[in-house]
């Protein structure tokens, strides 16, 4: 029962470690497109810096989440459990503002 636990506890920390990279790179690619566009991409390279450091801490609590998953034991399965899964969930709300944001 320990081991279930604890495979599905690294399961949604790793789930939610990529879900945070992916809100990373998305904003990291946004930067260099907004780069390359000069001051008309200001606007979006502004929006980019303020949410860099939200979106580097969240895949590093992730990170230390998927981490906790792996050193075993089912009180560290359980708090990266609810650390990967919950900077997994910020970071795709986060994704998806961004991406309402300049979907048009």
């Amino acid at each position: 029962m320990g081991a279930v636990f604890g495979l599905v506890a690294f399961l949604i920390a790793l789930v939610g470690l990529l879900a945070a990279a992916g809100n990373a790179g998305y904003l990291t690619m946004l930067s260099s497109a907004a780069t390359k566009r000069g001051m008309s991409g200001e606007a979006t390279a502004e929006y980019v810096r303020g949410q860099r450091t939200t979106s580097f801490v969240l895949a590093g609590v992730a990170l230390v989440g998927l981490l906790l998953t792996i050193s075993g034991g089912p009180v560290l399965d359980l708090i990266g459990l609810v650390l990967g899964g919950g900077a997994g969930l910020a970071g795709y709300r986060a994704l998806e503002g961004t991406r309402k944001r300049f979907r048009n």
